[in-house]
């Protein structure tokens, strides 16, 4: 996850996106006008024309393109995320992280929301584009909801930030394949630094404000950033610095002539030294400063606004404004207590003796459920999860309509961001398809990473989970962009712990400690419920949520650590997975309670997926319209 949190971030830059293929791209919207209907005097209803319902469609349509390209142009990183490189001056350029930009940003979502509620009738309307209206309004509003608590939140930690994001994204997003290219690298390298140093000083206001993140988060946030700048052309160490063997690679890989590529990589070298290099150094000292005025509360009901911040975040993490804190947290427990008593059924079936954490301790130290920490162990794993994959890959035509057209590979975690990669996360490809989408897996600590744990992490990050969700919704034909890239986590990540479910009801995970692998990832997003409440609302401390973490789940003390810690600084994600799945499985049992011999598993899925990273709101409601067309025969 800790390198999705670049798509994820793309994805909240075009949170007010629109459809770019639209003919009327450079039209400007007319204000709304009275649409010409009928009414009939005996039952006094009024009759909507299709010409008149696809007439206003196409100026909401209009209304989506034009959000599109002014945000998009104001996001060069959102344009290089998604493989939008034509325009060189922005393809050189980071986005404005000021504070001005971003309350310029708020003040444009207010008046895009104006707009769709002034100047569009949503009964004109055709159903797809009614669909698009209420997406579109979620989505502005609650980047409004969200704003609101920006000086709450941390800019540095040591599982998110700018730090390690911007050169993330120019090692993994930013291709060269031509000088121009490579020297808009060049320039990025120059701009690095002033964004960097401008971070710093909002992340230094909200200090002094009483918002910073636990102490923890500064030794990898140092240790992160010092890596950045480790390395030629930094030092004599004899290894190049992350950046620089980049830029080198990507460089020396174009077909130009050789005094072109020394004096881009000259240029490279100077901004490097002149400009990232006294940005980090800044951004490190800054950071050895904070640390030692830290205090000992972990949850964010410390912070000035901290008990609303936290209630914002949950909505905007669970897309659903009927759950309470305490009633997630009840969840997680009632959810935890139910699937512990379906992993002692499968302690039974494979003739284990004692009780449920024994067991957990079982496979925690066990060499048998571990490869050896080698080549050859990280090669075997990586083959082993490519075949489930494929397998998958075959049988779901039997359980989905709608199938994507990206490829998908499974890769290790690159060394460069090793480090602070949890064990296994997604990134989706560019939208023109020039590269495939990745399942990653961390391979660094071969003793973090239970083989028993395969099969479900393959369906949850490759498919049918994130990659099918994803991939689907980049490809959707008919609908603006916005629905294709905007991404909510409880509708991604719900769907992908779905997913893991969705294996075992089409006949997977025959081996049951396979099948224990699946429960135990269920338990662990149970138990998250129960942990990040308490951490938040119910002032638990890191050692009490590990303590739960470790009697609740059988996951490592190390990675119950990062996990914890991850939950500190994050507020509200963690509940996300188990929220959105639970919804979706919830739906689906209403669908065949509702239709009986009538429900058909693609036709479900193809509702599900079919108008992308929708709120679980209004999902509900698509399914409930699902449900009455076909009753209705």
């Amino acid at each position: 996850m800790r390198a999705f949190i670049i798509s994820v971030s793309a994805a909240a830059l075009l949170a007010a996106c629109g459809n770019p293929e639209s003919e009327d791209a450079n039209t400007a919207v007319e204000p709304a006008t009275s649409a010409e209907t009928t009414m009939t005097e005996a039952d006094n209803t009024t009759e909507v024309s299709a010409e008149d319902r696809e007439a206003e469609t196409e100026r909401l349509n209009a209304f989506f393109q034009e959000v599109f390209e002014r945000e998009i142009a104001l996001s060069p990183q959102a344009q290089t995320f998604l493989g939008m490189v034509d325009d060189n001056d922005a393809y050189g350029r980071w986005d404005d992280v000021s504070d001005d930009a971003f309350e310029a940003g708020m003040d444009r979502a207010r008046g895009d929301l104006e707009r769709l509620h002034n100047d569009f009738d949503y009964d004109l309307l055709t159903d797809e584009a009614q669909v698009s209206y209420r997406f579109f309004e979620f989505v502005q509003q609650n980047s409004l909801d969200q704003g609101e608590f920006r000086d709450q939140t941390y800019i540095f930690t040591q599982f998110f930030g700018p730090h390690s994001d911007m050169p993330s994204m120019l090692i993994g997003y930013h291709r060269v394949n031509s000088a121009d290219q490579a020297r808009a690298y060049v320039s990025r390298l120059e701009g690095l630094g002033p964004a960097i140093e401008q971070l710093t000083a909002q992340a230094q206001a909200r200090a002094e404000a009483g918002v910073q993140p636990p102490e923890f988060a500064y030794p990898v946030v140092i240790n992160t950033a010092r890596g950045i700048i480790t390395g030629a052309p930094f030092d004599d160490t004899g290894t190049d610095s992350p950046l620089w063997a980049d830029l080198q690679e990507k460089t020396n890989a174009l077909d130009i002539p050789q005094d072109e590529k020394d004096a881009i990589l000259e240029a490279g070298r100077e901004a490097l030294l002149t400009s990232v290099q006294p940005a980090y150094e800044a951004l490190i000292a800054e950071m050895e400063r904070q640390a030692g005025t830290v205090g000992d509360a972990d949850g964010v009901w410390h912070l000035p606004r901290g008990e609303a911040y936290y209630e914002a975040q949950l909505r905007n993490y669970t897309t659903r404004d009927d759950l309470s804190a305490e009633d997630i947290h009840q969840l997680g427990l009632s959810e935890v207590e139910r699937i512990h008593e379906e992993m002692r059924g499968i302690m039974e079936e494979v003739g284990f003796e004692g009780t449920l954490q024994e067991f957990f301790a079982h496979l925690r130290e066990s060499p048998e459920f571990y490869y050896e920490d080698s080549d050859e162990g990280r090669q075997r794993y990586l083959a082993e999860a490519t075949a489930m994959v494929d397998t998958m890959r075959e049988e779901i035509p039997a359980y989905f309509g709608r199938l994507p057209q990206a490829e998908m590979e499974v890769r290790a975690v690159e060394p460069y961001r090793i480090e602070t990669a949890t064990g296994a996360f997604y990134e989706a490809g560019p939208l023109d398809r020039s590269a495939p989408a990745a399942y990653y897996v961390n391979l660094a600590h071969m003793d973090e990473l239970p083989v028993y744990q395969m099969e479900t992490l393959a369906y949850h990050e490759g498919i049918p989970g994130h990659h099918l969700q994803s991939a689907i919704a980049q490809e959707l034909d008919g609908v603006p962009m916005f629905q294709r890239v905007t991404w909510y986590s409880a509708y991604g990540e719900g769907w992908a712990l779905y997913a893991e479910r969705l294996g075992k009801d089409m006949g997977m995970f025959t081996d049951p400690y396979q099948d224990f692998g699946r429960l135990s990832y269920e338990v662990f997003r149970a138990a998250r419920l129960v942990v990040d409440t308490g951490i938040h609302y119910h002032q638990w401390t890191e050692e009490q949520a590990i303590d739960y973490m470790l009697e609740a789940t059988p996951m490592t003390r190390g990675d119950i650590t990062n996990e914890v810690r991850r939950y500190i600084v994050w507020p509200g994600q963690a509940v996300s997975y188990k929220v959105g799945m639970l919804t979706i499985l919830d739906l689906r049992q209403r669908a065949m309670d509702a239709l009986g011999e009538d429900f058909d598993y693609r036709e479900f899925h193809d509702v599900v997926l079919g108008n992308g990273s929708v709120p679980l709101t209004l999902l509900s409601d698509l399914v409930d319209e699902y449900i009455a067309d076909n009753q209705n025969g």
